[in-house]
């Protein structure tokens, strides 16, 4: 077929198709415009009722918003109305109360002018009884003048003098019951604190010597011991510092000396010879050195013991050897160390029972004596030395007080001063547990009664009890009662500052009134 036929025919037919197709389209369009009114108008429609049922919705939302808010308005309003008819209430409470008040100020104050209305006329009235009462007094005093010859300045003087003697008899009569009843609750809460740490340290005693007594096995150890022409004696002697007497005692050597520490030294150098059997001076040298030394050590531990012993720590090692050289010194006879361990358990017990610090009281009381083991050559009373050393070691400073005050070379700063005062006075006034010389003895006694007698309106004095006591016999008609009470303590007090004693001394005043007549 020919091609340009071909292509007319294709031509044709895509022509056909594209008027059918247009036709076809055409057709459905208008069917679609249709439908599509149909369905906006559709559309339209249940727009409107949504929109209905949205607007009726919205509205009950509203309502109910606007009913809740109403509501909490009218909760409010009632509130405040409830508040504002309290305050109301509350104002017109005040407002009587101030009405009340302001009438009892207005009462009060008509009260007040009334009375210092009657005050003036009183004055007034009382100023009319004072002139009369000093023209009564003026006529009563010219009347006593002549009566009783005396000037007005005579008798105020004579009145005056009665009044003041009156008022020192009362005033001493006051003192004397208030002193009474001070010392009765004092000595008796005293008595009870002392007698508990008594009971709880009673010790035994031993009155140091000042002779050690050496055994020997045989008399023929004498000669030994005193070497030929007296040299080993002479270098023992020499070497300890202490006398040794041979003499007639059997089986026996006696070492003679004040110092307890050389004597000891003696004794053990002196034992240790007799049982090596070589005794000549230079042994004699070696042993005592060595011996010498040894004792030191012990000395040291025993310091170390005690404070052990008595439960207390941190004690400088200077004070802990003076410790030990106590056991080889002695107070009037007692034994140092054991007076200090003494003195150093009743202050505890003491502070103890008055609540105060028990460790320190201990403390004090061992070393209350410390003054007494420091070497001669350094002067002073053996409290002040004791309170340097101890001020030296860094002790407590309550501690140091109670050192140097224990015999009131200075003045107490704490009462465990006090405390270790009195634990010296009990431990050294035990029966047996110190002696004196006799001449110091007798010449304390003197001193005692002459002190005493020092006073005026002291007829004789006399002391005993070993001169714990004084009995003072006054002259009745220098001395009353009263004053003889003044007496005593007086007395003691002038005791206590003048003297010095071990325990206490009780001072009794005696007055005496005789009255004498006969029968004829």
């Amino acid at each position: 077929m020919d091609p340009i036929i071909q292509i007319v025919i294709v031509v044709g037919l895509v022509a056909l198709f594209f008027y059918l197709g247009w036709l076809v389209n055409s057709r459905i369009g208008k069917n679609s415009l249709i439908s599509a009114d149909e369905r906006a108008k559709q559309l339209v429609t249940d727009a409107e009722k949504e929109a209905k049922n949205l607007k009726r919705e919205k509205l009950l939302e509203v309502k109910d918003e606007w009913y809740k808010k109403k509501i909490d308005f009218d909760n409010e309003v009632n509130q405040r109305k409830q508040k504002l008819s309290n305050l109301e209430k509350q104002l017109s409470t005040r407002e009587d109360n101030t009405e009340k008040k302001l009438e009892l100020v207005l009462q009060k104050e008509r009260v007040n002018k009334k009375v210092e209305r009657e005050h003036q006329e009183l004055d007034i009235v009382l100023k009319k009884k004072a002139e009369e009462v000093k023209k009564v007094e003026l006529e009563l005093n010219e009347r006593l003048v002549k009566i009783s010859g005396l000037t007005t300045e005579e008798a105020k003087n004579i009145l005056i003098q009665n009044m003041v003697e009156q008022a020192k008899i009362d005033s001493v009569q006051v003192v004397k019951e208030i002193y009474d009843k001070a010392k009765y609750d004092a000595k008796k809460e005293a008595q009870k604190i002392i007698v508990q740490a008594i009971q709880r340290t009673a010790a035994d005693h031993s009155i140091e010597t000042t002779v050690s007594v050496v055994q020997i096995q045989n008399d023929e150890m004498k000669g030994r011991i005193i070497g030929k022409e007296g040299r080993n004696i002479r270098a023992f002697e020499s070497c300890t510092g202490v006398d040794v007497i041979v003499d007639d005692t059997p089986e026996a050597v006696l070492l003679s000396s004040f110092d307890q520490f050389r004597r000891e030294v003696a004794r053990v150098s002196l034992e240790r010879l007799i049982a090596d059997g070589r005794i000549h001076p230079a042994r004699i040298e070696e042993v005592v050195e060595k011996t010498r030394q040894e004792l030191e050590e012990e000395m040291f531990r025993d310091g170390e013991n005690t404070v052990l012993q008595l439960g207390l720590h941190n004690m400088h090692n200077e004070l802990i050897k003076h410790i030990g050289r106590m056991r080889y010194r002695s107070s009037f006879g007692q034994n140092l160390l054991n007076h200090s361990i003494e003195v150093a358990y009743l202050t505890g017990i003491m502070a103890t029972e008055l609540g105060l610090e028990t460790n320190l009281a201990k403390r004090a009381g061992l070393l209350h004596d410390i003054g007494k083991t420091v070497d001669k050559s350094i002067e002073g009373p053996h409290a002040l030395i004791g309170y340097d050393l101890t001020k030296k070691c860094k002790e407590n400073p309550i501690v140091v007080n109670a050192v140097g005050s224990h015999h009131e070379d200075i003045e107490m700063e704490h009462p465990i001063a006090a405390l270790v005062q009195a634990a010296d006075a009990i431990s050294g006034a035990r029966p047996g547990a110190r002696r004196e010389p006799l001449e110091s003895y007798v010449k304390r006694l003197e001193n005692l009664e002459l002190l005493a007698k020092s006073f005026e309106g002291v007829a004789k004095t006399y002391a005993i009890q070993a001169g714990r006591e004084i009995r003072v016999v006054v002259e009745n008609e220098k001395i009353d009662d009263l004053v003889a009470d003044r007496l005593a303590r007086e007395i003691a007090s002038k005791i206590e500052e003048d003297m010095e004693y071990p325990g206490q001394i009780k001072v009794t005043v005696i007055r005496e009134v005789r009255k004498i007549s006969y029968a004829k």
